[in-house]
């Protein structure tokens, strides 16, 4: 059988080298273990997206990081803006990536296999908080009515959902998350709506579709659900999202753990025991 996977990073939040994210965190080592786990994968994937939040402040030197840091990937990978980047520098640093476009919002719409990736900029530059204006839903419709006989994942930054983490709710998708979904339930054959922004794996019915965020190959939010909680973050396992469509099948999605473990071990299928 064959099968389209698009492996999804998000909130790398890389520094110059040797900074610290926060003043105490070096996020580089995490990816860089993030990019060997995905270049372990015993399925080669068709393409890379990372869904924002690439650098810590947008800057020449963290980018250039970030292209040396992501150099082992032998296949695709499509950016995108976070609340943490800088559109125009993006372009500077990342010339042969032609898709960002010269100006404006970044937003584009390429195959990869049998699904075609479309992504949304909801950067409000200088804020955290995102939006979509009726502009940035305008180009999407176009989009998704061309591609409407082909799977489809849509990709953005800030979730269109509330995540009941209080703090980061008051920074999501504050306009045009309605209409978003709105917009969505006209089109089925939308497989997901994959997001970042969270740092934490979380899935929400969206319309006619599944929307999701993935963790952080470096830290996570902290998973506290009340609407007083503290902002803060925690370096519980990192990861990745793997989003794999097979020819005429439903999509299907992992969270896969962005570090070398013991194993495999074989074990034995019909009584599930190790086999001696």
């Amino acid at each position: 059988m064959s099968y389209t996977f698009l492996v999804q990073l998000s909130d790398t939040h890389i520094r110059e080298p040797e900074r610290l994210a926060y003043g105490r965190l070096d996020t580089a080592p995490y990816l860089r273990r993030a990019v060997a786990a995905i270049c372990r994968l015993p399925q080669k994937p068709n393409a890379v997206v990372i869904t924002g939040d690439l650098t810590d402040f947008g800057r020449a030197a963290e980018y250039e990081h970030l292209r040396n840091l992501i150099q082992p990937l032998s296949m695709p990978v499509y950016l995108l803006p976070g609340n943490h980047d800088d559109r125009q520098q993006m372009r500077s640093s990342f010339p042969e990536y032609s898709y960002l476009g010269k100006e404006g919002f970044i937003q584009y719409s390429v195959p990869i296999g049998d699904l075609q990736l479309i992504t949304l900029d909801t950067v409000v530059p200088l804020a955290s908080e995102g939006s979509l204006c009726a502009e940035r839903l305008a180009w999407l419709e176009i989009e998704l009515e061309k591609s409407r006989h082909r799977p489809v994942v849509v990709a953005m930054h800030h979730p269109p959902f509330q995540t009941l983490i209080g703090h980061m709710d008051e920074i999501g998708l504050l306009s045009g998350a309605h209409e978003l979904e709105k917009l969505l339930t006209l089109f089925p054959n939308v497989e997901r709506v994959i997001c970042g922004h969270l740092h934490r794996a979380i899935q929400v019915s969206f319309g006619s579709t599944l929307a999701l965020t993935v963790p952080s190959p470096a830290h996570q939010v902290c998973l506290d659900l009340s609407p007083q909680a503290a902002s803060a973050w925690v370096l519980e396992p990192p990861g990745f999202g793997i989003h794999t469509l097979p020819q005429g099948g439903r999509m299907v999605t992992h969270t896969a753990y962005s570090d070398a473990f013991e194993g495999p071990y074989p074990f034995h299928e019909a009584s599930g025991q190790l086999i001696d």
